[in-house]
């Protein structure tokens, strides 16, 4: 039993070394919504059972590029080797590398909304109109 466990764990393991998920939209944006969680994140669960199915649907949706940084464990979602190549620069650019749900808002490779947990989701919501609307 135990050594079934581990073996799970093992593939689980090693399964997440794809750090991201991509979720291709139809945008011509220049916009990237990027979604920071991890798998133990009980606030990120919370977020995936009560919004992403409603934001998958929404044509805000449609006008973005869609990034999901996903990690392990809540604690590692910071860490380079989950952040695709081309958002690892935005690392640098956080002021705080902690705190899940976070999203982010990007463009032209600069972040112009950062909100966390989430009740931040209906203040990126609104940016995203804003920005969407310019």
């Amino acid at each position: 039993m135990i050594r079934r466990a581990f073996l799970l764990a093992a593939l689980l393991a090693s399964t997440s070394l794809v750090p991201a998920q991509f979720v291709p939209a139809q945008a011509a944006s220049d916009l990237q919504v990027i979604y920071v969680g991890g798998w133990d994140c009980p606030p990120c669960a919370v977020w995936k059972k009560t919004q992403k199915a409603r934001w998958l649907a929404s044509p805000e949706f449609q006008q973005v590029r869609w990034i999901e940084i996903e990690s392990p464990r809540l604690r590692d979602a910071y860490q380079e080797r989950y952040w695709p190549l081309e958002v690892k620069p935005l690392l640098a650019k956080l002021p705080r590398k902690s705190g899940t749900p976070r999203f982010l808002i990007v463009r032209d490779g600069e972040i112009v909304s950062n909100q966390f947990g989430v009740p931040g989701w209906s203040t990126t919501m609104a940016d995203l109109k804003k920005l969407l609307g310019e």
